[in-house]
This record gives C-alpha cells, sequence and structure tokens, in this order.
C-alpha cells in the first residue's frame, strides 16, 4: 500500500468552519508548511484556493475536514474542478505543545496527518446519496421528538388528578395518545385538572403531527432506495431504513476497497488488543455508529429467522 507522499507532491490541508475556511500547503517530501490562507467559506473564497493550490508544482491533493459539514461547499466545488480530495473523518489530535492552536495550525496539522496515513477515505458522494441523508437526519430528528414527547405524556398521566389519571393509566402508547388527543374539557372540573387535561391534548397531537411527519419522510425514502439499489430490498433483515442508512455509510464503488474496510466503517471489525503472551481483541467502538446499529438490526432479524426455521440456508451467507 503507497503513502500519499508516493503519489503527490504537496497536500493541502484545510480547517473549515461556518464561514471561513484556512488552509495549508505542505510539502509531500518535507512536512513543511509553505504557503497558508484563510478565506471566506464562498465561491469566491474557494476560487481563491484554487488559485493558490494552482500556484503549487506538481501534483496534489486536498486533504479536508467535514467534507459533509462546514466543508461541504468547498468539497462540491472542487469534485466539479476534477480535485483529488481526501476526508479527514476524525482526525488524531497529537498533543499540542504548550497547548497550542489555530486555524493555520489546524490546517497544517491535516495535510501533515494525511501524510502520515495509510487509509485515506473518499468524501461521501453527492445526489442520491446526500439527499438520503438529508431524509434520514430529518426523520431521526422526529423519531427522537416523538419519543420524548410520549415520555412526557406518560409522566403528566402518572402526575395528574384522579379523574383524568383514572381513565388513562392502563392504556398502551397508540391508544394513549389516541384518547388524549380528543380531550375534552368538564365544566366540573378544577384549574389544575382542566390544565393538566390540555396539557395532555398538546402534547398528544404533537406526537400525532411527529408520526405524520416520520411517515412522510419514511415513504420518501423508500421512493428514494427502490431508484437507487431496489436490490437491497430483497435481503433478508434490511428495510427501507436499515438500506438508507447502509447505502449513505457505503456512498459510492470505491469507498470501501474490501469487506475489511467496510466492517472497520461500521465498527463491527474486532479491535486488536493483545500484550505480550496474551492475545485477544476488544469490542470495535468507533466507526459509522448509525450503520452498526443497522448491522445489528440485519443480523437479529436473520438470527430470529434461522432460530424458528424461517430463514434459508442462503440467508446465512449474506
Amino acid at each position: 500500500m503507497h503513502m500519499l507522499a508516493d503519489l503527490v507532491d504537496v497536500v493541502i490541508g484545510v480547517d473549515t468552519h461556518k464561514h471561513t475556511h484556512t488552509a495549508a500547503v505542505v510539502v509531500a517530501a518535507t512536512g513543511a508548511m509553505v504557503a497558508q490562507v484563510t478565506v471566506a467559506a464562498t465561491p469566491a473564497g474557494y476560487r481563491q484556493l484554487l488559485k493558490l493550490a494552482g500556484e503549487q508544482p506538481g501534483r496534489r491533493v486536498w486533504a479536508i475536514e467535514g467534507t459533509g459539514g462546514d466543508g461541504a461547499g468547498l468539497t462540491r466545488f472542487l469534485a466539479a474542478h476534477q480535485e483529488q480530495v481526501v476526508e479527514l473523518d476524525r482526525p488524531k489530535r497529537a498533543a499540542r505543545r504548550h497547548g497550542a492552536k489555530s486555524d493555520p495550525i489546524d490546517a497544517t496539522r491535516a495535510a501533515r496527518e494525511a501524510l502520515g496515513r495509510d487509509r485515506l477515505a473518499q468524501p461521501r458522494a453527492a445526489g442520491q446519496r446526500a439527499a438520503l441523508s438529508v431524509r434520514l437526519t430529518a426523520r431521526r430528528s422526529a423519531v427522537q421528538a416523538t419519543t420524548d414527547a410520549q415520555r412526557q405524556l406518560h409522566a403528566l398521566v402518572v402526575a395528574a388528578p384522579e379523574a383524568i389519571r383514572e381513565r388513562l393509566r392502563s392504556l398502551t402508547t397508540p391508544r394513549l395518545v389516541s384518547t388524549c388527543g380528543r380531550l375534552r374539557q368538564q365544566t366540573t372540573w378544577d384549574t389544575e385538572t382542566t390544565t393538566v387535561a390540555a396539557s395532555l391534548r398538546a402534547v398528544a397531537r404533537r406526537i400525532q403531527l411527529l408520526d405524520t411527519e416520520i411517515a412522510e419522510h419514511t415513504r420518501a425514502i423508500t421512493t428514494l432506495v427502490r431508484a437507487w439499489r431496489p436490490d437491497l430490498l430483497s435481503r433478508t433483515g434490511v428495510g427501507p431504513i436499515v438500506a438508507a442508512i447502509v447505502l449513505c455509510a457505503w456512498s459510492h464503488p470505491g469507498r470501501c476497497p474490501s469487506d475489511a474496510a467496510f466492517a472497520m466503517l461500521g465498527g463491527a471489525a474486532p479491535i486488536p488488543a493483545s500484550s505480550g503472551q496474551t492475545v485477544r481483541v476488544r469490542l470495535n467502538r468507533s466507526g459509522d455508529r448509525h450503520l452498526n446499529q443497522a448491522l445489528h438490526v440485519i443480523e437479529g432479524v436473520r438470527d430470529a429467522r434461522v432460530m424458528w426455521g424461517l430463514g434459508a440456508a442462503s440467508d446465512r451467507g449474506r
């Protein structure tokens, strides 16, 4: 496996922020920083960076932190101009001498770190993957919000006046939401009971709105997956949400050059933890945790099918 220093002459490390990007040009052979600039995170700023890069002799590569966040615009701009970009997703933060930190220092560190890595990730693709990612993010937020609201609803019922609590405390969550969403005020209730009932109704209706939003995101995700990789949905244990998570992590051909690389990306590869004559491995808690959860769901479904005699032999090897 070739190190980056054997393939290029300069590395341009970029420390990205919301409003500005700082780039540092580092010579691959020596690691020396020969130029640096801070520009606005706008198309005009991106053109300044490209001009700086064009002034450097030889082959070049960009090492960018946050290609899917603050650096997304720059990454798309560079891709449109056929520039080679590598992603530093979780940089190894070396100890900073005397606590030194600045944007130029971080940009230089990004370039030097890329030179020292034997595995470099490509930025995730745009287009269908980006569309899926946005939908997944919005759906994940709605799911978390409805979970929180359900907890609040149950907590309100536990502490509610007896006139309300007696009616609601034995209901399942779906029936509780439906019932609370239809609560009506009664003239015989005191101020506390009236206020609790109004709050229960408000929280229940919020849950109903969130459920509608979740369903809308799920339908959109299903449509995107079927248009991109419908074959995934025929695999045991793979539904639209799991398929979308896997596709967002995988992104495009070449991002994961081997099964081992994909396992490491999903935090499913064991980590060596041997010392002396003790040979052992430990659980990998790194990688894409959403992908790790999706892999866990797939394996759980397949194990259940095998346990109940429903899984074909071919399912076990997928």
